[in-house]
C-alpha cells in the first residue's frame, strides 16, 4: 500500500515560479535533491517568509503539522545544536508548550 503524501517539490517550485520568482535561486539546492526532508521543507518555509508580514506567518503557524518523523528530527536538531526548549521553539517559530508536549510523547512512545 502506497502512503499518500504531497510532492512538496512540485508545490513549492509551483509556488516560487507564481508568487516568489526573486528568491528561485535561494531555494534552487534544496529543490535539485532527489528526495526532500521536513528540515528541507521548514528551511523552504523560512527562506520564502522572509520579509513576509507578520499577520500572514501568525496565520501560516496555525496551519502547521508535524508529523512523527519531523517531531524526531526537529528533537535531534536540538540535541545537536544544545538548544534548550526556548530556543528550539524559538528557531521553529513552535510554542514552549508544543516542544514539551512532544518530548512527553515520545517519552511515553519509548
Amino acid at each position: 500500500m502506497m502512503k499518500n503524501t504531497p510532492d512538496y517539490k512540485k508545490i513549492y517550485r509551483d509556488m516560487i515560479a507564481l508568487k516568489y520568482p526573486d528568491k528561485a535561486s535561494l531555494c534552487k539546492p534544496i529543490l535539485n535533491k532527489s528526495q526532500i526532508q521536513i528540515m528541507d521543507i521548514i528551511r523552504l518555509d523560512e527562506i520564502l517568509s522572509e520579509n513576509t508580514d507578520t499577520e500572514q506567518i501568525r496565520n501560516n503557524q496555525k496551519l502547521k503539522a508535524y508529523d512523527l518523523k519531523a517531531i524526531r528530527d526537529i528533537l535531534q536538531f536540538q540535541k545537536e545544536y544544545g538548544y534548550n526548549n526556548r530556543q528550539l521553539a524559538t528557531h521553529f517559530r513552535l510554542s514552549r508548550n508544543t516542544v514539551t508536549r512532544w518530548k512527553k510523547m515520545l517519552e511515553n512512545k519509548s
